[in-house]
């Protein structure tokens, strides 16, 4: 049997009422997210743009709870459905996925034939994340992406080059890093890209090539043009540093030049370097201010990424909301405690994960000297004793080669 043709007969399982009101709520809602996520200032959370997030998770919700047997199953477990959803306090209490059960089950909310593109997240250890996106949350996610980044000053029509430390996405078209490099691309004009890890036909593998991106560096700092880098930090501190010091100078891209480092040090904790020291060098190296050196959070499952301010502090887009659980009760902490971190966001449309409880430690702050009227996200690092190991860590071990 077929996975639409399954998830037909699990519907057909609901009773009347149950099915009645999941749809009636998704006919009255209808349509609030595509109206959220039109709103442009993506870092600027007001009354009218709390209620237009409750208005686009009434409507997610009930069309999951429509459209997943998985999603139901949560529902029934943790006793709460759509109907029950009525005010921005109860935010915290839609079901939510384990982020590691994703790594074993397929769950969607379209049929096959409606996924126009699936992300993995793809470790060391065999297990693999994938999520479905159709052509609506390709679209979705585009837009929340390209607003975030527009309160952010980072979007311009500006011709502009770009270094990416990561998997050249038309080789890796399957990859999350690749794909949200590719996304981040979109944010200028694209003059050239150079995707340092590339693809080795004779080894049949993957390699961080320095030479490379060396070459690049020289001909994106004659062409005058804007510069980007993105990608591991780990890449950007060890690859630039190796080219400055063998060149004998820093480059001189100037202020319209920035740096987005994202996935964090993975298994290179222990050389992990002190945020303010990496900025002042990597700026130094590359010309440009410490200010432009930005860090983001973002993981494959949930999409949505958390980008620093100039104050190199992360917030909480319009388009999601983060909750920091009790890693033993799960009950939801106030602001300023430490705990497991919770994001629900409307914008996926092909899969239930509206709603995910990560490994991952942080808290969470209530304003910023910036001014963007968004919490802010403060990460801590990975809970428990085990890594879970995803696409960054495999896109960190790869070989470096001249």
């Amino acid at each position: 049997m077929g996975r639409h043709a399954r998830s037909v007969v699990v519907l057909a399982k609901l009773n009347k009422k149950q099915k009645a009101l999941a749809e009636k709520i998704w006919e009255r809602y209808r349509g609030a997210t595509d109206a959220l996520i039109g709103i442009k200032r993506g870092l600027h959370i007001t009354g009218r743009v709390e209620r237009a997030f409750l208005r686009a998770m009434q409507e997610a919700f009930a069309y999951h709870y429509l459209r997943s047997p998985e999603f139901q199953r949560l529902c029934a477990d943790q006793d709460f459905y759509p109907w029950d959803l009525r005010r921005q306090d109860q935010l915290p209490r839609i079901p939510y996925f384990f982020v590691t059960c994703l790594k074993y089950h397929e769950v969607k909310s379209v049929p096959d034939e409606d996924v126009a593109l699936t992300l993995k997240s793809s470790g060391t250890g065999g297990q693999t994340s994938a999520i479905y996106l159709d052509l609506t949350s390709l679209r979705r996610i585009k837009r929340v992406v390209r607003h975030i980044y527009g309160d952010l000053d980072m979007v311009n029509d500006i011709r502009t080059n770009y270094l990416c430390f990561t998997y050249d996405p038309e080789v890796a078209k399957d990859v999350g890093t690749a794909f949200s490099d590719k996304l981040l691309t979109g944010l200028t004009r694209v003059n050239h890209v150079c995707y340092a890890i590339v693809w080795d036909e004779e080894k049949n593998d993957w390699h961080l090539n320095v030479s490379r991106v060396a070459q690049a560096l020289e001909r994106f700092e004659s062409s005058g043009r804007p510069f980007r880098v993105l990608g591991f930090p780990a890449h950007t501190w060890s690859v630039l540093g190796q080219i400055v010091k063998e060149r004998g100078r820093n480059f001189r891209f100037g202020p319209r030049s920035c740096v987005i480092t994202g996935g964090g040090w993975k298994n290179f904790d222990d050389q992990q370097i002190d945020p303010r020291i990496f900025r002042e060098k990597v700026g130094r190296w590359l010309g440009i201010p410490a200010s432009n050196v930005r860090d983001l959070y973002g993981m494959v499952e949930h999409g949505v990424p958390y980008c620093e301010c100039e104050n190199h502090r992360m917030h909480v887009p319009i388009y999601s909301r983060v909750y920091v659980r009790d890693p033993i009760t799960l009950e939801v902490l106030p602001p300023g405690a430490e705990g497991l971190l919770h994001f629900i966001t409307p914008y996926h449309h092909s899969y239930p994960a509206v709603s995910l409880l990560t490994t991952d430690r942080g808290r969470l702050h209530e304003s910023c000297r910036c001014g963007r009227r968004s919490p802010v996200l403060e990460l801590l690092g990975r809970a428990g004793v085990k890594k879970h190991k995803g696409c960054a860590i495999a896109a960190l071990k790869v070989g470096v080669g001249k």
